[in-house]
């Protein structure tokens, strides 16, 4: 979707502060809403794309109000009703008010060691890939009101092809309860002039990793 989350490229939201030996979290709170965003994933609630895609639904007063962690916090609530984890009775008395809905998995030492290793979202693939490297691609001019990961700044744009990564599964079908929806998924590397304009750096190159449905041949 077109959401204020979506400002690669966008101007007027001055430069990136780098703070100075940054700490983890800036305050407690901040870990525990890592812990439970990470539980509820290891128990099967939702999956990370289903927290991305809250976030980005999150009104853009709020969005850009809110520190990381907050964002996280609002997208979590915004999951627990939706999946009927919670009722907003029991968000707002703070504590559970009837016998809670159960996981999918129970949270076992070795469902959580599972989830402490890197995941892996390859799925069998469907079908052959329909690009290769050195295939000249467009991207497709999308405005989606659901989730996507082909950002904004790189809509109908030409690239080349790079590299093939096989299939996996499709965040735009994930984040919608549509299922894995296999797709296969490819680096494509874009001119910064294509990207940013005649007065971006020639030099500059800008990749993305991009789903084939996001593609077209140029």
């Amino acid at each position: 979707m077109n959401g204020v989350h979506d400002m690669g490229g966008m101007d007027g939201f001055g430069k990136v502060e780098v703070e100075a030996n940054e700490p983890p979290f800036h305050e407690k709170w901040e870990g525990r809403v890592l812990a439970m965003n990470r539980a509820m994933g290891y128990g099967g609630a939702w999956h990370i794309d289903d927290s991305r895609y809250a976030q980005e639904t999150l009104p853009p007063q709020v969005y850009l109000a809110a520190s990381y962690y907050w964002r996280w916090e609002l997208a979590m609530e915004k999951n627990l009703l939706r999946r009927g984890y919670v009722t907003a009775e029991e968000l707002a008395a703070g504590h559970a008010l009837q016998p809670a809905k159960p996981l999918a998995r129970k949270l076992t030492t070795e469902v959580v060691a599972a989830g402490m290793t890197r995941s892996s979202f390859f799925r069998q693939q469907q079908g052959p890939a329909r690009f290769k490297p050195g295939d000249r691609v467009r991207t497709a001019n999308i405005h989606p009101q659901t989730h996507t990961r082909l950002p904004r700044y790189a809509r109908d744009k030409v690239g080349v092809v790079e590299l093939i990564h096989g299939c996996h599964a499709y965040p735009d079908s994930v984040a919608t309860d549509r299922g894995d929806d296999p797709q296969w998924l490819y680096t494509v590397v874009f001119d910064g002039r294509e990207i940013w304009g005649p007065d971006a750096d020639p030099t500059l190159k800008v990749s993305i990793d991009a789903f084939e449905p996001y593609l077209e041949p140029a």
